[in-house]
């Protein structure tokens, strides 16, 4: 059978990020629904730059003058530098600071993406300000006004490969403090908006990926680097960040008091061996596992976001195409690995 070759992947950063911010059908219109700016709290992370740069072009084409306000403690300079010269409004603040959280932009649609979750074992403390009482500030701050929360699949249990991953009707089952601080998470700004009645929605994700970083990247650099994959977590679901940055926006149309739930994730339950063996192959390497299969995984089931926006714009043997060839020629990568094997919880 004749292969459909791949569409062609993004040679350098600046394409790569030309192509995560552009935005997809409906986002400017969703966005211009809300008829007043947006504010982006934590835009300085992995995903927040290019998710408030899509926000900015999506308004921008649909004939909104809105602004987009981006808040960070802007750790990398020459990020807050680049979304200036693109039109975002750009704002220094510590959202853990009860009197900076009071100096922050008024909105029409709010966008909580700040969490840490990386480097928390022995650290736990501050996993949980960050994750559970920062929560507490912003929803005070921002009383009423619509609120997409920007939450994990990790607060669901591991299930069996054969279940098909969780959907927004089962229970959270949170394993480890991580899990259990994004879960934190979401009863803080549920209970806001029970007491408020601020309109909110719960975007569980789980795991977006680009180039320089996620699952697929963590895969191919350890081949590259000529490190065995651990199969233990014997299956994931990936996303194209773009998708992920393009369904976030529009599901501010679906915040209600009532606080619904979204998972955001990718369509395919895929083995980690055989991404593994696809990349490796892609990158003429050879590739070595450790570990053996468990019988569950984290997984989840995004149909309802498929129901909404439609399936991603990119397909998995895509990604893993472009990560493969990213990887192999030597693209920078983000250093903040997703520890996607961890199955006891510990980040």
């Amino acid at each position: 059978m004749k292969q459909t070759p791949h569409p062609a992947a993004p040679k350098d950063e600046d394409q790569l990020e030309d192509l995560l911010s552009a935005p997809l059908e409906g986002v400017g219109t969703d966005l211009a629904a809300l008829g007043g700016d947006v504010v982006l709290l934590g835009a300085g992370g992995k995903i927040g730059p290019t998710m408030t740069l899509m926000a900015r072009r999506a308004l921008d084409a649909a004939g909104s003058t809105a602004t987009v306000h981006a808040v960070s403690r802007w750790s990398e300079p020459d990020v807050r530098d680049s979304l200036e010269r693109q039109g975002v409004r750009t704002h220094s603040a510590e959202l853990g600071d009860p009197d900076s959280v009071r100096t922050l932009p008024d909105a029409a649609g709010v966008f909580h993406l700040a969490a840490l979750k990386f480097g928390t074992t022995g650290a736990e403390q501050r996993m949980w300000w960050t994750n559970a009482a920062i929560p507490a500030m912003v929803a005070d701050r921002y009383r009423g006004v619509p609120t997409v929360v920007y939450s994990s699949g990790n607060v669901y249990p591991l299930t069996p490969l054969a279940h098909g991953g969780c959907t927004e009707r089962d229970e959270p089952r949170p394993n480890g403090e991580y899990a259990q601080s994004c879960l934190a998470r979401e009863r803080v700004f549920a209970a806001a908006s029970e007491r408020w009645g601020t309109p909110t929605v719960m975007f569980r994700l789980n795991y977006a990926c680009e180039l320089r970083y996620g699952v697929l990247a963590d895969i191919a650099t350890r081949i590259a680097g000529g490190r065995p994959v651990d199969v233990t977590m014997p299956a994931v679901n990936v996303v194209w960040q773009r998708d992920v940055s393009a369904w976030a926006l529009r599901s501010i149309l679906l915040a209600d008091p009532a606080a619904p739930v979204l998972n955001a994730t990718g369509p395919e339950t895929i083995p980690v061996r055989r991404i593994a063996s696809l990349l490796a192959e892609a990158m003429a390497a050879d590739v070595e596992f450790t570990g053996s299969e468990a019988p569950d995984a984290l997984l989840n089931d995004a149909g309802d976001c498929f129901a909404r926006f439609g399936y991603p714009s990119l397909a998995a043997r895509t990604l893993i195409a472009w990560t493969a060839e990213w990887v192999r020629g030597g693209g920078r990568q983000l250093g903040k690995a997703t520890k996607f094997e961890q199955r006891q919880g510990r980040y």
